[in-house]
């Protein structure tokens, strides 16, 4: 997991179980991860694998019930989340630990003004009044352009990256030391989603905070994250430095998400999809989960299911044909 003496967050074993009428779903399988002070660390998987699920219980935000966690631990600086009261919770949520979820028009209230919005979250975290001069250069720190203009504005007021915008930067006003950033850039044209990421990576050196990044698309991932965990059907298949990862990926899920990232470079040459869909997480396949969907599965993968590999240090894989350089 990379855990270090400067971790911040450290996942261990985490399981994260919704209770249906279809019976149990198992969004997330003995998860193990970590971020570290000041780094940006990337949870990478298509829609369904189970990285929103994985995001959230951080500040343990899915609903409890039907939401659960029949095993793991949450280490936040040292302390489990996952005892801490509805108290330290609140103190933890936007406080310590902040959120820029995806599609800002969906996450700022339609009825309040973006500048009223940003001020109520300081607020709420002790920041006492709150200042126009304070908030128009929170507005500023994000590249909002017209930042007077766009406190007074209501969100449907704003285009779609300046609402990210604001979402940005009602997140830092408590100056978070851990920034969660799920899907920022959904929504958003290709120029939008550039500069997003840009601000982001500007901001991280700048305050000096951590990002965990949740993406399904890994061209997003080159040259912003230092670390990637890949992520299928609730489970961790594959995490190590990014350089690695991208340059000589060793999990056949991971080298089919490169090989599915659109190249202006190869002419007429077709992207490679992956083959079916993410399993239902309610009917796990047996074995290794991503057989159904993988060229090179054999026999032995429909039977067992794979234990990380380290195949050099700080990058492992889940398969059963990998073999360690260590």
């Amino acid at each position: 997991m990379s855990e270090t003496a400067d971790s911040l967050l450290e996942v261990r074993d985490l399981s994260v179980r919704f209770s249906t009428e279809e019976g149990a779903v198992h969004a997330a399988d003995a998860v193990s991860l970590a971020v570290n002070a000041g780094e940006t660390v990337a949870l990478v998987g298509e829609s369904g694998c189970g990285k929103t699920a994985t995001a959230l219980a951080l500040c343990r935000l899915n609903p409890e019930p039907p939401a659960c966690y029949p095993s793991g631990r949450l280490l936040w600086k040292g302390t489990d989340t996952l005892r801490m009261d509805e108290s330290a919770l609140r103190r933890l949520r936007g406080g310590q630990i902040a959120y820029v979820f995806q599609e800002a028009a969906s996450s700022l209230n339609p009825v309040f003004r973006v500048g009223a919005q940003i001020a109520e979250a300081m607020r709420l975290h002790g920041e006492g009044a709150v200042g126009g001069e304070r908030l128009e250069r929170l507005m500023r720190l994000v590249g909002m352009p017209a930042p007077r203009r766009a406190l007074r504005a209501y969100p449907h007021e704003l285009s779609g990256g300046m609402q990210q915008r604001a979402m940005i930067a009602m997140a830092l006003a408590c100056k978070p030391d851990l920034l969660v950033a799920d899907e920022p850039t959904t929504a958003l044209d290709v120029t939008i989603q550039s500069q997003i990421l840009a601000l982001l990576a500007t901001l991280q050196i700048r305050l000096g905070m951590a990002v965990f990044l949740i993406t399904h698309n890994l061209a997003l991932v080159a040259g912003f994250a230092r670390r990637v965990y890949v992520m299928y059907a609730g489970r961790v298949v594959e995490h190590g430095p990014a350089e690695r990862v991208l340059g000589s990926p060793a999990h056949p899920y991971t080298r089919a998400l490169l090989a599915a990232v659109p190249r202006l470079t190869h002419g007429n040459e077709r992207m490679e999809g992956i083959p079916g869909r993410v399993p239902n997480p309610a009917d796990l396949p047996p074995g290794c989960r991503f057989r159904p969907r993988c060229r090179a599965s054999r026999a032995v993968c429909g039977r067992v299911e794979p234990e990380l590999v380290a195949i050099e240090a700080g990058h492992e894989a889940r398969c059963h044909f990998l073999k360690s350089t260590i």
